[in-house]
């Protein structure tokens, strides 16, 4: 079962990319584990015994964790901008 759909995946990269072939810069990175993450979260809360899952769920936060700090650290205001679009950081 695929996390998100291609097509989802697509929107993603257009509106987080720099250029027309930035399919891995951070922010996009960070958007498409956002998506992934929220997946998974949703499929565990009815999935409960699931802890394959929600081990690779808990790497996947880390993940983005670290890729936000790089970018906190190396470009404040882009870390920002992608916080607030993606809703995280209440």
């Amino acid at each position: 079962m695929n996390a998100i759909t291609e097509t989802s995946k697509e929107e993603i990269i257009k509106q987080f990319r720099h250029h027309e072939k930035d399919t891995g810069s951070v922010e996009v990175q960070i958007a498409l584990l956002t998506a992934r993450i929220n997946h998974l979260t949703e499929h565990l809360k009815v999935h409960k015994k699931d802890h394959a899952s929600r081990r690779g769920l808990l790497m996947m936060v880390g993940r983005r964790n670290r890729l936000l700090r790089y970018l906190a650290r190396t470009e404040p205001e882009k870390y920002r901008t992608v916080i607030s679009q993606l809703g995280l950081r209440k």
